[in-house]
């Protein structure tokens, strides 16, 4: 059951319009809008609000039922958008509709290409935003007055969410749910749809490659096995190079190829990510904490916090700790 919170404004509203993709429609829909008894009684409440207030047909040919037109979006406390067809005009009704909702202060997310129904509303001029890496060239032609990330999942700007490509909408409807309900509620969210509980925003959207041959991979797998179990241990380039059986300089490409980071960006992205673990499912004491992912001190472990989450490993426990959920 989620955490005992109240939201603001529970009512999810989705749009839907002739022509808007099948799958980025059906993921909101897959998380906001089934029933979850086991989610208590403060999830969410949810809506399918139409542009033409009809029957809408998606690419795949199906037709969804609306709720209704656009004051189905009147009072939502949060406003998604699936993907648009970005040669198509963004119809008024819709800009005005989410300026309306963004100045009564609710959140707005959108999935894919919907970005561009976004950018033609003038909300993210000077705010970050991605979208799928196709379209990225073209929304920064288009929209040069927003700061496009092209090789990222998804974008939290606070009252204004982005995603990239479809799948990463479920990415970021999920830690919309981590930031509402907590990490509990996201888990079985996710559990239910047989997806990775949390995926970091800042992830890269895709790699260059995946590990080149099954020689390689039989060596870096096990590696970064060994890595992750020895999180307490200074790894040097030199000593992984050997433990992979590699040369310094190919063992970096390969690393490179194989996860899209340096070893010491990917290193330092398990330890926040096995910190914020212990954090949310334990007592165990920060002093513990920083000693046992290879932080060394409670210090060290206190700038990364701040430096990648914003926060401090304290308050991170409290807001997400799954013993208050």
């Amino acid at each position: 059951m989620p955490k005992s919170l109240s939201l603001p404004n529970r009512k999810v509203a989705l749009l839907a319009f002739d022509g808007m993709p099948l799958f980025e429609f059906s993921i909101a829909v897959e998380v906001f809008g089934l029933d979850r008894p086991e989610m208590g009684p403060n999830w969410y409440e949810f809506a399918v609000g139409g542009l033409e207030c009809q029957p809408a047909q998606t690419t795949a040919g199906l037709k969804i039922h609306v709720d209704g037109g656009m004051h189905v979006f009147e009072g939502a406390g949060t406003v998604i958008v699936p993907g648009w067809p970005i040669d198509r005009p963004v119809p008024h009704e819709v800009t005005d509709m989410l300026i309306a909702a963004h100045r009564r202060g609710a959140r707005i997310l959108t999935i894919c290409s919907g970005v561009f129904v976004l950018a033609a509303s003038g909300l993210l001029k000077g705010l970050r935003a991605t979208t799928h890496w196709k379209y990225t060239e073209q929304l920064k032609t288009f929209h040069p007055d927003i700061d496009v990330v092209p090789d990222v999942l998804y974008i939290d700007e606070g009252q204004i969410m982005t995603s990239a490509g479809s799948a990463a909408g479920i990415d970021l409807c999920l830690h919309l749910i981590r930031r509402d309900f907590g990490p509990a509620a996201a888990n079985t969210v996710a559990r239910r749809l047989v997806v990775p509980p949390h995926r970091d925003g800042g992830q890269a959207q895709f790699i260059e490659r995946s590990v080149p041959t099954h020689y390689e991979s039989d060596r870096l797998g096990p590696l970064l096995d060994y890595m992750r179990t020895h999180l307490h241990k200074e790894h040097r380039i030199p000593d992984l190079a050997r433990r992979a059986g590699m040369s310094e300089r190919t063992f970096l490409r390969r690393f490179g190829e194989a996860t899209g980071m340096t070893p010491a960006k990917w290193l330092l992205h398990v330890r926040l990510s096995e910190a914020k673990d212990h954090l949310e499912t334990s007592d165990i004491s920060i002093e513990r904490i920083a000693e046992h992912t290879g932080f060394g001190s409670p210090t060290n472990l206190r700038h990364h916090f701040r430096e990648h989450l914003n926060t401090t490993p304290t308050a991170y426990r409290q807001t997400f700790s799954r013993a208050s959920a």
